[in-house]
């Protein structure tokens, strides 16, 4: 419900624009504080908290570029990225107004306004900002943003990631069924986790299962469970990811290779709650909130007859896309900061950051295997590093280069890179990492030694 004492900074040169909305504010039981120009609007922003703000975008000494009111979107989003703004301009503007909502705004009203139509704007940011200040601080105590031991590592801050928060944030809380789209390595597992763990149901079980790994054969097995004897190798009663899920949420990975001839039985428990075991007629009830992922274009599969319509509007009631890292650059210092420190501790090393060589290599890799491939890069980079600092050789990348990976490296640097892995997993254990590798002690040492280990 929206928060009927919300606090709204509205920004606009004419005098008849502020008392207009004021009149029409009031009455609903916000508290309104207006101001005629950017400046003021900024300095207001920066020293009281407000709820939302409602701004416009062209002034008295910029009539039609629109650029104050630009500037200013982008100085409010600086000192309150949770500030929902709304633009206000003429309709010979409307284009400056969609630069704007590329640009952060949240919504945009057109002058002579709607009285009906600004209100619910108004309703709807608001309770959208209330949600996603909830999520936040739940997600705080919850450790699901930094990377606690208690929730999933769910680190976003940049403008790309916000529609994803937002959506999180709202639909989070419900049992409405997900399905997030989105390339590999994107960390749609997390996303899910992360619906998870702000429901109702995040005392219950998260159960994942990537359906592009089940051999077509045991589909049925793994979800609905099987009795002795229904089968050559079921020795024994087994319940499938179903039941397992009773109460809780189902995370069914990589959707689209489900089978089209499995996917009526799939379509059949998703509208009933029931299923029956394999080799039994015993009708079994589960009650879950399913999280479905996918890479691929599901609807484009709709289209050639490989995934049935019916299916679809069963598993997206809400469907979340997940950006690709190279479209949320703004977070990848802060997922590489996350990832060091993960991996540091990971093999006891005192690794404390990059050069700056290696800081460029970050910015400017176009990450095709998206976060999944940052992380594998800094555990390299971890593993490599001889110092304190990880290096731009450490990471194992080539700015601009297609698909890193150990292909790139020499045979010395793959032999010293696995080395130091194995190593580093056994504590530090010389006996321990040789048997692992397969190596004869002295031979192991006479590895360390020509690499400096």
């Amino acid at each position: 419900m929206t928060n009927p004492n919300a606090r709204i900074l509205i920004a606009d040169d004419q005098a008849d624009v502020l008392e207009a909305l004021r009149l029409l504010l009031k009455p609903e039981g916000f508290t309104v504080e207006a101001v005629r120009a950017p400046a003021a609007a900024l300095k207001a922003a920066e020293s009281r908290d407000f709820d939302l703000a409602l701004i416009d975008l062209n002034y008295a000494r910029d009539t039609t570029s629109g650029t104050e009111g630009l500037d200013l979107l982008a100085k409010l989003q600086a000192a309150d990225a949770t500030l929902p703004v709304v633009v206000m301009t003429a309709w010979a503007s409307v284009e400056i107004a969609v630069e704007a909502m590329r640009r952060g705004a949240k919504d945009f009203v057109t002058k002579p306004w709607d009285n009906p139509r600004l209100l619910a704007i108004v309703r709807n940011q608001l309770e959208l900002a209330r949600a996603v200040r909830a999520y936040r601080r739940l997600a705080e105590e919850n450790q699901i943003l930094r990377g606690g031991k208690s929730g999933p590592k769910l680190i976003a801050e940049s403008a790309a990631m916000r529609p994803v928060l937002d959506i999180i944030a709202r639909v989070g809380p419900s049992d409405a069924n997900v399905l997030i789209t989105g390339e590999n390595g994107t960390g749609k597992g997390l996303v899910a986790q992360a619906l998870h763990a702000i429901s109702a149901r995040a005392d219950q079980p998260f159960i994942s299962v990537n359906m592009g790994g089940l051999p077509e054969g045991v589909f049925e097995s793994e979800l609905f469970g099987h009795v002795r004897g229904a089968f050559t190798d079921a020795k024994a009663d087994r319940a499938g990811r179903f039941e397992l899920a009773d109460g809780g949420t189902l995370f069914l990975d990589e959707i689209g290779n489900i089978p089209h001839s499995q996917q009526a039985k799939l379509l059949r428990t998703l509208e009933t709650g029931e299923f029956e075991r394999v080799g039994s007629s015993k009708t079994h009830r589960a009650n879950v909130r399913l999280v479905s992922a996918t890479n691929a274009d599901i609807a484009a599969e709709v289209t050639g007859g490989r995934f049935r319509q019916d299916l679809l509007f069963r598993l997206n009631t809400i469907q979340l896309h997940l950006p690709p890292l190279r479209e949320r650059r703004e977070d990848i210092d802060l997922l590489a900061q996350h990832f060091l420190r993960q991996h540091a501790e990971r093999y006891r090393k005192a690794v404390t950051g990059f050069d700056p060589g290696a800081v460029e290599t970050l910015k400017s890799y176009p990450w095709p295997g998206n976060v999944r491939e940052l992380d594998h890069s800094i555990e390299r980079g971890v593993l490599m590093c001889a110092g304190r600092v990880i290096r731009d050789t450490d990471l194992g990348l080539k700015a601009g280069a297609a698909s890193p990976s150990l292909e790139d490296m020499s045979l010395e640097e793959v032999e010293a890179f696995f080395i130091k892995k194995v190593l580093a997993r056994s504590d530090g254990n010389a006996r321990a990492a040789a048997e692992a590798l397969g190596l004869s002690r002295s031979a192991f040492y006479r590895r360390l030694e020509k690499y400096g280990l």
